[in-house]
């Protein structure tokens, strides 16, 4: 339950602290005295988007805080110890808005994200308001209401986890076919590149090679004659350049007895004469090699235009050709892998089995229809509707919807198959015996409307019957936020018995303008507005004994309050005492 909410420079709040009791907490005050600002702070908390026209005029930022009792959430308190946020039994929240318009959540004291803080409180408060009431005119919503009161939600969640696969794996399969076609739009060029590579065969560092044979040929004659004149004058014919060294190096030979100082300079000429009595037998056999061939330069040369056109697109290096090459049969082998078999079985046992899911929740669906439109029936015979029949509608969605997946049934009838099963469902309302049920978006009146959700959070607050109810307890917080609109007189006062009777089970906080409603009311606070320093200001008092009589006397009279008034304030608050109290969970 909510304990304390706090609120700062919040609009026309400069600042505030409702301290809420068990039980019926009622709102009430004049038109635009700022009863509902209230529940805009309490949405700050609850993780509602934050605006920076909420901050009061003059001031650089508002803050909301809000501390809750949790010992009937044992879940949230695990949650909160995973999360490392503590767990006392209690959770306070403090939501704190910039003038720039960017906020900060805080979770008993740490920092956390919007996200996080709004998964936190889902399902630990209830906030029901007019506008509420409209949504009731959507059908879109109504499926929730009825997996809400059956316990279908987790059945749904699973459901819709098994859709969201099918999707993925849609886009996969959608992305794949894309390449597909991708691949097939180039399979002619890849191949032709191909075609190019493989009747070429270039091999890495080929050019160099080319090149260095191209130049030989080009030049041999002159290679020939060059390399042969230098063999002859190294070791070929009379008085060779190697004779004379022979002949220095047997010299010095003849000497190193007289100084053996000088005999390492005989071992280096001696071994610089074998290496070059090596060059010149290399040199020699070069010579009688090399030779003109215009037949192997012309072929040298058209190999290297064709590599070098190549280069000219995938080079600048034979290397590249090679890598090119090989990313091109890689693409290629692809193409001729690519396969769709798998991806299609694997998608058909997907949609296979989300359909029976779906089959399931459809029938649970169809067995908790009737005894919803019953129950919220049942609740609206004690809202002088008592003559309306309700029927939960559920019916296939239609195959020409553009929504969902396309399947079939096991009668053979197709449907379309969302994220939310296959069922269309919408309330439908016969408000006059004799006539036919019809949308309630299309009849029901303002007034109809909020009795309508009044019944429908009736009914999902109360205890049910442990055939249709597997879901987690509801929230612990219910808030009205002026549900009472269009109604008054005898039906009011109906409105405010249902709502205690829900407040017997449940903490709620209720804004109304009917007093027949604030009579029933365990803690009655009064909001004003007045003026400060020429400013504006919304304050919020607690009332008891007289005042609260003066409240709901001028709820019934207006401007003038009479003795008339009056008593019958007290009589209203003694015939709201006198109806039994049950201990509050």
């Amino acid at each position: 339950m909510l304990v304390s909410l706090a609120v700062r420079d919040f609009v026309l709040i400069d600042g505030l602290t409702l301290e809420l009791g068990p039980g019926l907490n009622v709102l009430t005050g004049e038109t635009g005295a700022g009863k509902s600002i209230l529940v805009d702070a309490l949405a700050l908390v609850l993780g509602g988007r934050a605006r920076p026209e909420v901050i009061r005029t003059g001031k650089d930022g508002a803050e909301v805080e809000a501390l809750f009792d949790l010992s009937g959430h044992p879940e949230l308190q695990k949650q909160l110890e995973d999360a490392e946020l503590g767990n006392d039994g209690e959770l306070v929240v403090r939501r704190v808005v910039s003038a720039n318009g960017r906020s900060k959540a805080y979770v008993n004291g740490r920092l956390v994200p919007v996200a996080q803080l709004a998964s936190y409180m889902r399902g630990l408060v209830d906030v029901s308001s007019q506008h509420e009431s409209q949504t009731l005119c959507d059908p879109s919503t109504h499926a929730a209401l009825l997996d809400a009161y059956a316990g279908l939600a987790p059945t749904r969640d699973a459901l819709a986890r098994e859709v969201s696969a099918v999707l993925a794996l849609d886009r996969t399969i959608a992305e794949a076919r894309a390449r597909i076609d991708q691949l097939r739009a180039r399979e002619d060029f890849l191949r032709f590149q191909l075609h190019e590579l493989d009747e070429l065969d270039p091999r890495a560092g080929e050019e160099r090679e080319l090149e260095a044979t191209r130049a030989r040929l080009r030049h041999a004659d002159k290679l020939a004659s060059t390399t042969r004149r230098a063999s002859d004058r190294l070791d070929a014919g009379d008085d060779t350049l190697l004779d004379a060294l022979r002949r220095i190096a047997s010299d010095l030979s003849h000497v190193t007895e007289l100084d053996e100082s000088l005999a390492p300079h005989v071992k280096t000429m001696e071994s610089a004469i074998a290496d070059l009595e090596d060059v010149a037998r290399t040199l020699g056999r070069y010579a009688d090699d090399v030779e003109a061939d215009p037949a192997r330069l012309n072929e040298i040369e058209e190999r290297l235009f064709k590599l070098q056109r190549l280069l000219r697109k995938h080079g600048p290096t034979t290397d590249d050709l090679v890598a090119h090459r090989e990313k091109l049969q890689s693409e290629l082998a692809t193409l001729d892998s690519l396969d769709e078999g798998d991806s299609a079985a694997e998608r058909a046992a997907l949609v296979a089995r989300a359909t029976e899911q779906a089959r399931k929740l459809s029938l649970a669906r169809h067995k908790a229809a009737r005894a919803l439109g019953d129950a919220i029936a049942s609740e609206l015979s004690s809202l002088a509707m008592g003559r309306a029949r309700i029927m939960i509608d559920v019916a296939p969605i239609s195959e020409g919807d553009p929504d969902g997946l396309a399947v079939a049934l096991e009668d053979g009838t197709r449907a379309r198959l969302t994220r939310g099963g296959i069922d269309r469902v919408e309330i439908m309302i016969a408000p006059n015996p004799g006539e036919d049920p019809r949308p309630l978006r299309k009849i029901a009146s303002g007034g109809e409307l909020s009795r309508a959700l009044l019944a429908i959070k009736r009914v999902l607050a109360a205890p049910r019957s442990k055939e249709l109810s597997v879901s987690a307890a509801p929230a612990g917080l219910y808030v009205f936020d002026e549900v009472d609109a269009g109604v008054g007189g005898a039906v009011a006062e109906a409105i405010g018995r249902k709502i205690a009777d829900v407040a017997k089970q449940h903490q709620v906080l209720c804004i109304t303008h009917l007093p027949q409603i604030a009579a029933f009311a365990d803690v009655h606070f009064a909001v004003a507005k007045r003026e400060e320093t020429g400013r504006t200001v919304t304050e919020v008092k607690r009332l008891e004994g007289k005042p609260r009589i003066e409240e709901l006397a001028r709820m019934l009279g207006g401007a003038t309050i009479t003795a008339t008034t009056r008593k019958m304030a007290e009589e209203m608050i003694g015939g709201s005492a006198r109806k039994p109290k049950q201990a509050r969970a």
